[in-house]
């Protein structure tokens, strides 16, 4: 039997539509792949689980899951002030798959601190969303003889060098508020950096005096009545401990130096993850308000424009405190 052969033309219609055929299959994974996340999400938090950054890290993850049908696990990665979470996030496949939720010190001041920093997270990071703004408040423990911030102040300016503060570790937002208010007020205190929340500890025991902290650490201690707050670092009163003066509005205008938390992806990550990412973060933020208020933080939301803008203003203000105040890291 004889086989009749295709005609050229024929032929190369063949083959024209197998080799489209061939280059489609390769585009079949991407484009299932297309809805993000089809998987799970790894959130890294560069810090301790029960903190600030993990508290609030936890609370939208569990939105973000129930809202885009995937989980969004926690990862805590503690260790060189935040730096090894977030140099771990920058390695990290730009696939929307790894993401992280950072805060002031790695973000806008490590850079500084850290002579060796191995990456620029102002680079290599891209900011999608700021979930909170957290403001600092002075505490001070029910043994020093300062009923408010007045009396504290007086207090310091009586005492110059005797008394110690605590923060959670050289260059923190925690230890450089403490700095700036002795600069202020020209009567600079012992300074007792601890790593995390270890100086919490000792400020309870009464083993340090005073320090500034992140307002979900302590407002507990606070209602509590084992330590006394005097005043918060943000220009505005914060809603979680009203009646609490601002040192700014107490005669420091422009005192500001307060925390705050966002989303951040690696290099590379595709703008319509970082696009949902935002929008997602920003609609589950108003049924996280009230929670948020209630343990500390002032929600944000906005747009990752508007974030990569404030952490550069970020950057360039703690730069210049951290250099004036001498505070370095190997």
């Amino acid at each position: 039997m004889t086989h009749t052969a295709f005609p050229a033309a024929a032929r190369r219609r063949f083959c024209s539509a197998a080799a489209l055929a061939l280059l489609a299959t390769p585009l079949l994974a991407p484009a299932q792949e297309a809805r993000w996340p089809a998987r799970p999400v790894r959130v890294v938090v560069a810090f301790s689980a029960g903190g600030t950054t993990d508290i609030l890290a936890r609370a939208v993850a569990q939105k973000l899951g129930d809202k885009l049908g995937q989980s969004f696990v926690i990862d805590n990665k503690p260790g060189g002030g935040g730096n090894i979470g977030t140099a771990e996030v920058v390695r990290a496949a730009p696939d929307g798959y790894t993401l992280i939720v950072n805060s002031v010190g790695p973000i806008a001041i490590n850079q500084t601190l850290y002579k060796n920093l191995p990456y620029d997270p102002l680079k290599d990071l891209v900011p999608v969303v700021q979930i909170a703004d957290v403001p600092n408040v002075l505490v001070v423990h029910p043994s020093v003889p300062a009923k408010t911030f007045d009396e504290f102040v007086a207090h310091l300016k009586r005492n110059p060098g005797k008394l110690s503060y605590g923060s959670t570790g050289v260059g923190t937002s925690s230890h450089l508020s403490s700095y700036m208010l002795g600069e202020r007020i020209g009567a600079q205190q012992l300074h007792v950096p601890y790593k995390g929340a270890n100086a919490l500890n000792d400020l309870l025991a009464g083993r340090l005096e005073f320090m500034f902290a992140t307002i979900p650490s302590v407002i507990q201690h606070v209602h509590a009545g084992k330590l006394r707050a005097l005043a918060v670092s943000s220009p505005q009163p914060s809603r979680s401990l009203p009646g609490v003066p601002t040192v700014a509005e107490k005669g420091f205008p422009g005192f500001e130096a307060g925390s705050w938390f966002g989303f951040f992806a690696p290099k590379g990550t595709p703008a319509q993850v970082v696009t949902l990412l935002n929008q997602s973060v920003n609609e589950a933020l108003p049924s996280l308000e009230e929670q948020m208020v209630r343990e500390g933080a002032d929600p944000v939301g906005g747009t990752p424009e508007q974030f990569g803008r404030f952490t550069q203003q970020e950057h360039v203000k703690w730069r210049k405190i951290a250099k004036d105040s001498g505070a370095t890291v190997e």
